[in-house]
């Protein structure tokens, strides 16, 4: 059941602090993360801590925890906070309702409407589209890496690089990246050929600030993380010319980049990929379509916490 709309818009506040009461601890830590991501969104939704002054300004409570329910009704007596349950029950309270499990697009979402924000207008406008790199033939000839072009961008390439090509590129890129002077782990890679994941990735991180570049094929990505340092690489595996394996080798062979966070891309589903991620040294295996709760907790684990 949803909680009736108030005749009155209240004007949004930069923060909002949510109040919490029950579950469990496994429940507890995605909260945690939730509440570590939802810092870097306009506006943040912090949790709410006793030693504040004010009183919270929404409540999220347990259905199935019977204390939480008892605790909740007399901190909130008169009815005065919005309310989001989680569990199969409202207990006749008039508020948002949600099932379990907890899931991270439906409580940002919850949190949003709490407050009386609905609409894309209240949220943090995306950048442009920031930049994708620049062809990488035009700034950086490769003659000696033998690629076959793919007209068909799913296609795999049939020729791939050997050992000599790789550290060809090693060569011309020196994998130094320098980390920027004013906002140190604010940069995301993200590398794919698909024009429809990009723009999936940059609506995605938008809302939460993040610098963001985009490279259209491996040998752009790795000279783009060859002069700058990015706290996080969104790679896809199948690409033309180099794969997203061997592009995960070569960030992670220089100790700089090593320290960047490599999340894979891919279509594929099999054990023998993800181990073959594994041991190209990803950090995170993401299958397509790509799952929004599973991305969220990538960015807040890899991310939330780098201001």
């Amino acid at each position: 059941m949803m909680m009736e709309a108030s005749t009155t818009t209240p004007p949004a506040k930069p923060q909002y602090t949510v109040d919490v009461h029950g579950f469990s601890q496994t429940e507890r830590i995605i909260l945690k993360s939730i509440f570590s991501l939802s810092a870097r969104r306009t506006p943040k939704f912090v949790e709410f801590m006793q030693t504040m002054s004010s009183a919270p300004d929404v409540f999220l409570v347990d259905a199935e925890d019977a204390s939480a329910i008892a605790n909740f009704r007399q901190k909130n007596t008169i009815n005065t906070r919005p309310a989001i349950l989680v569990g199969d029950t409202d207990h006749g309270i008039s508020c948002t309702t949600l099932p379990r499990p907890l899931q991270w697009t439906k409580l940002f979402k919850a949190f949003d409407l709490a407050v009386g924000i609905n609409t894309p207008s209240h949220m943090a406008k995306p950048e442009p589209a920031t930049r994708i790199a620049a062809s990488f033939a035009k700034t950086q000839p490769m003659t000696a890496i033998p690629t076959q072009p793919s007209p068909d961008s799913s296609m795999v390439p049939q020729k791939i690089l050997n050992t000599a090509s790789l550290k060809a590129v090693s060569a011309n890129h020196s994998l130094t990246p320098k980390r920027p002077p004013d906002r140190p782990f604010n940069w995301v890679l993200v590398c794919d050929d698909s024009i429809t994941v990009r723009e999936f990735m940059r609506v995605k991180l938008a809302p939460f600030g993040f610098n963001v570049d985009f490279a259209e094929t491996g040998e752009q990505a790795v000279g783009l993380t060859g002069t700058k340092y990015y706290t996080c690489v969104f790679l896809d595996v199948v690409m033309p010319g180099i794969n997203g394996y061997q592009v995960c080798k070569l960030i992670k062979s220089k100790k700089d980049a090593a320290k960047t966070a490599v999340v894979m891309l891919s279509s594929k589903d099999s054990t023998f990929d993800k181990i073959r991620a594994t041991m190209s040294g990803c950090d995170t295996y993401l299958t397509k379509p790509i799952n929004e709760n599973r991305l969220y907790a990538v960015i807040s684990k890899y991310l939330s916490t780098n201001v």
